[in-house]
This record gives structure tokens, sequence and C-alpha cells, in this order.
């Protein structure tokens, strides 16, 4: 799967989940998917997250690169950067 956002059926069906635990209550196959649905979720999210902040690079005022040696050696691994 080469998109990496998180589907829209997936966070729709977590909020149906939601609001019926609310109002009426969950079964407990429900409960169960809810559960799998937000461990789900928040993988794809700390993996977007961590996409987003290897392809980072810090200045500080005066325009000098300070992005962490961490970082900066995972972009190399990435073929990121040349330096």
């Amino acid at each position: 799967m080469e998109n990496k956002g998180i589907p829209q059926e997936l966070i729709d069906r977590i909020n149906f989940l939601a609001k019926k635990k609310k109002t009426t209550g969950l079964s407990e196959d429900e409960k169960i998917e809810q559960q799998s649905l937000r461990e789900t979720y928040l993988a794809m999210f700390r993996e977007n997250f961590r996409s987003h902040i290897e392809m980072l690079q810090v200045y500080d005022k005066d325009g000098k690169e300070v992005t962490p040696e961490k970082v900066k050696e995972i972009q190399r691994k990435k073929g990121l950067r040349d330096d």
C-alpha cells in the first residue's frame, strides 16, 4: 500500500463505534473491533509521524542547519542526504 495516509473509512468506522458506545453500547464483537481499529489507527499515525520527522531539517535563526545527528543518520541511510 503506497498511500501512507489514514483511510477515511477507518476513521469513519472508529467514529461510528465511538458514537454507538455512547448511545446504545457495543456488543463484545464491536468492542474487539473498536480496539483493533484503534491499534491500527495508532500504528498508521506513528508511521506517518516518523516519516515526517525523518524528512525534517532544522535551522537556527542564523540559517545554520541544526538537525539532530540521529535524524541526519536516518536521512543518510535512506539516501535523503549526501553530506
